[in-house]
């Protein structure tokens, strides 16, 4: 049987910025980006690094269109898309801690 979330459709998106702050007018840009990128569900991995987990490669190259949208004047983003296995494999450390893997949204299922 097929599973529509499985962990090689499931897709992760990485947003990774570095936008200038020097003055109040990149400073105010900077911000209104991750204000944006909050609003459309993606949650901060690191202060550059934001993320979001998608259902699907369609659902997420919605979400990569909305991030375009967004794009501040100056500096620089990447945007990166991984299957789900993929970023499970990713490894986590906290100083030299190893730490878990953030764990994707629930899924709900209605039959």
């Amino acid at each position: 049987m097929y599973n529509r979330f499985n962990e090689y459709r499931v897709m992760w998106i990485l947003v990774l910025f570095d936008l200038p702050t020097e003055t109040k007018k990149e400073r105010k840009a900077a911000s209104v980006f991750r204000t944006n990128l909050l609003k459309d569900g993606f949650t901060m991995f690191q202060f550059s690094i934001y993320l979001r987990c998608c259902p699907s490669r369609e659902n997420a190259e919605v979400h990569i269109k909305r991030v375009k949208q967004l794009l501040p004047e100056t500096g620089k983003v990447g945007i990166l898309m991984v299957t789900d296995k993929q970023f499970g494999l990713m490894e986590i450390f906290y100083s030299k801690k190893p730490t878990d893997v953030p764990a994707g949204p629930q899924q709900l299922s209605l039959f």
